[in-house]
């Protein structure tokens, strides 16, 4: 019986694989599976003797890994690209699946149970965000991912251990954290064989794209500024968080080294004291902590985070449980866009569009949800009950500082103020059309502009008189305005656009050039 139920979850997952890559592969060519292009420019252009941080493809991206995985994608990319992308999509499917295998032998169950939790878990993180990610760019996130849990879990053979992190990290630096997990659990020799082949890789590469290697280690590693802007809601690290609140910028480095050493910290101590025990666990919980402390994580990087949310589902206690649905179903859909329209307040909005890191940052605080939710040591009902309590307790108090919290205007993740470089979109620029039209909608009043509602962002759009030197916004009450550009698209008249996720509390102001307010506007931004 178990089989056959596994073998239903197999039929799910290898449906829900071959429509996703359809689908996948279905998108314009200039949005499908975009890094993976990436990936294959960049071989094309080593291949030609070119540097390889120098190239940047079509889309504007360019390679950002150590050169050792080059040396590691360089024969897959030289087969067509078409197949290289068949072949892609189905290496990310199979590695979703030995990744499920491997967090299966976390899960306590009967053995003969074990094939559907597999098969269920697979299903589960491959219908996540993380997951349908690396799948869209066609990112190596999962790879990682498996090769870091199986060595780090312990399911490698003893005399090998380690040596597959330090591959790993010489693909992509995140997992060098698991060497420090090495340390703090006394694995030495596990250590020294991550670090011997994470510097092995290093200098294999070095040999065989000396260049490359120069530039990647003396310059090229510390220019994040390469990998996309870090502001944007796709980054759900801390270090990305910290910058859509508008922490100062000679501020940021500072406390976002305090937060995140709190945080690792913790995470590293909590994951020793289960690592002889629960292996696993360890394992996904010092992943977790790799995507908080990075500066980048971006969407195809949370694979672990779904991962700790599969744990928490599965081990005892109802109040954990829901605790792990519940981070489920964040890994899964967003919240920004799906609560979007009933968020009216800007704290709520952040706590949503935010959702991601908090998850993150709660396994990594709370040990899987060990504290937040943890059963009392008495009986299990009252333990369940008291659980209840700590967790409805904590959920409400969160939300109610986040409902009253008077964030600053840099936390409003979604404002964006548009240049002439944007002045030909209709969708960015629609309020007049013509210098004859917007010139006689600009005469007599400082300001004139109309809102145009979307799914998850409202879009500003109008004209300003001679009068108004400057323009600002604030998306929130306590923080620094937004300045918004006035575009001098024709000599009659100059126009401006922004967008921002929720106008509940904004305010536009215009001022005169002596720093008179000659206007402000609140409740026209909500008709």
């Amino acid at each position: 019986m178990s089989w056959r139920r596994a073998n239903s979850w197999w039929l799910l997952f290898a449906t829900v694989a071959v429509v996703s890559s359809v689908l996948v592969l279905r998108r314009p060519s200039d949005d499908r599976l975009s890094d993976l292009h990436i990936y294959y420019g960049a071989a094309q252009a080593v291949a030609a003797n070119h540097p390889l941080y120098e190239y940047v493809a079509a889309n504007g991206g360019p390679f950002t890994y150590p050169p050792f995985a080059m040396l590691l994608l360089r024969p897959v990319m030289a087969l067509p690209e078409p197949v290289v992308q068949v072949i892609w999509l189905f290496g990310v499917c199979a590695a979703v699946a030995a990744v499920a295998a491997a967090l299966a032998r976390g899960i306590a169950t009967a053995p003969r149970h074990r094939p559907v939790v597999v098969a269920a878990a697979a299903c589960a993180l491959l219908l996540s965000a993380p997951v349908q990610s690396n799948l869209r760019f066609g990112q190596v996130s999962i790879f990682i991912v498996l090769l870091a849990l199986v060595d780090a879990a312990g399911l490698t053979p003893r005399r090998y251990r380690g040596a597959l992190v330090g591959v790993a990290a010489a693909i992509k630096l995140t997992p060098l954290l698991f060497v420090v997990f090495f340390l703090f659990c006394g694995r030495w020799r596990d250590a020294g064989r991550a670090a011997a082949a994470f510097v092995g890789c290093a200098a294999l590469a070095a040999l065989l794209l000396p260049g490359d290697s120069w530039t990647y280690w003396t310059g090229t590693m510390l220019e994040t500024s390469r990998i996309g802007n870090l502001a944007s809601l796709g980054n759900q690290s801390v270090h990305g968080m910290l910058m859509r609140v508008g922490v100062a910028p000679q501020t940021l480095p500072v406390l976002w080294a305090v937060l995140v050493a709190l945080v690792c910290g913790t995470a590293l101590l909590r994951a020793r004291q289960v690592a002889a025990d629960e292996p696993v666990r360890a394992a996904v919980l010092v992943g977790c902590a790799t995507v908080v402390a990075s500066p980048v994580s971006w969407t195809h990087h949370q694979v672990w985070t779904v991962l700790a949310a599969m744990l928490m589902v599965a081990t005892r206690g109802v109040p954990r449980r829901v605790a792990g649905v519940v981070l489920l179903l964040v890994m899964t859909v967003s919240l920004g866009a799906a609560l979007g329209d009933v968020s009216t307040f800007p704290g709520v909005q952040f706590l949503l569009e935010n959702a991601r890191a908090f998850g993150a940052v709660t396994v990594c605080l709370a040990g899987l949800g060990g504290v937040a939710v943890v059963a009392t040591r008495t009986s299990r009902r009252a333990g369940d009950r008291r659980g209840w309590l700590r967790a409805v307790t904590a959920a409400t108090a969160t939300l109610a500082c986040f409902a009253v919290l008077p964030l600053p205007a840099g936390a409003d993740p979604t404002f964006k103020a548009y240049r002439l470089a944007d002045v030909d979109n209709p969708r960015y620029f629609y309020f007049c059309r013509g210098s004859v039209e917007c010139a006689r909608l600009a005469a007599g009043v400082p300001v004139r502009f109309a809102v145009v509602r979307e799914k998850t962002k409202v879009r500003v759009n109008g004209v300003v008189d001679g009068s108004v030197a400057r323009l600002e916004y604030r998306s929130a009450p306590g923080g620094a305005p937004r300045v918004i550009p006035l575009l001098e698209v024709h000599p009659a008249h100059r126009t401006f656009s922004f967008r921002s996720a929720n106008m509940a509390h904004g305010q536009l102001v215009a001022y005169a050039a002596d720093g008179r307010i000659l206007a402000s506007y609140r409740d026209e931004l909500n008709p």
